[in-house]
């Protein structure tokens, strides 16, 4: 609606950050480092209760299936846990695992053979937050002024990524993420995420937190 008039303007709101809350920042802080995303996200202590699936998942496109087992095998030999061992799917190759922080990571490509040697980049990285009304939670947004990139009826929604963060925020259905990942939908507590804001300060539908970007603590060194 309003974001059909002003997509190009500069000003939009958008994610700034990924803010992760972890029990151990200095122990996440390694594991991320040699998982090989320690760029993508910053990370706060917090002791939040937390049960369950907590409604997202960060996942990371890459070239090839050389290339997800290779994050794969790097998060696993980091301390991770495979929730779903890496294999081909009808429209790709993917694997999911989970940081000992509890983080759920999705690592996958489009293609089903590899065209050259594994390598360690990161083709795109997306917020995937499970909600359980994917139209209201996307009107929700869009009202709070970030703009719709794509939309599938219901069932997905991503938004234009900002130009101070390289990871892009998408909407799926709580229940069918969840069994994408190989995990229950129930969960209780805290999300242990907290999303910078180019904006203001809010709560989501569904109870994820936006703070203005400059408020979050800076990500450790």
């Amino acid at each position: 609606m309003v974001m059909a008039t002003t997509a190009s303007t500069a000003a939009n709101p958008s994610l700034a950050s990924v803010t992760l809350e972890v029990a151990d920042p200095e122990a996440a802080r390694r594991f991320y480092s040699d998982f090989g995303v320690d760029t993508y996200i910053r990370l706060r202590a917090s002791e939040a209760h937390s049960t369950g699936f907590r409604g997202f998942t960060l996942a990371l496109t890459v070239s090839g299936p050389a290339t997800v087992d290779g994050f794969v095998d790097a998060a696993v030999d980091a301390g991770a846990t495979v929730l779903k061992p890496a294999t081909k799917s009808l429209w790709g190759y993917s694997g999911v695992v989970q940081a000992p922080d509890g983080t759920i990571w999705k690592i996958a490509t489009s293609a089903k053979k590899d065209t050259g040697p594994a390598t360690r980049e990161i083709d795109e990285i997306v917020l995937l937050i499970g909600v359980e009304d994917v139209k209201a939670t996307k009107q929700f947004y869009a009202s709070r002024g970030l703009t719709v990139a794509k939309s599938v009826g219901g069932k997905y929604a991503e938004f234009a990524p900002g130009q101070s963060s390289p990871v892009k925020l998408a909407l799926y259905k709580r229940r069918a993420l969840a069994k994408d990942l190989g995990v229950p939908a129930d969960g209780t507590g805290s999300h242990r995420i907290v999303l910078g804001s180019t904006a203001d300060t809010f709560t989501d539908p569904d109870g994820f937190a936006w703070e203005a970007a400059a408020s979050l603590a800076p990500k450790p060194s």
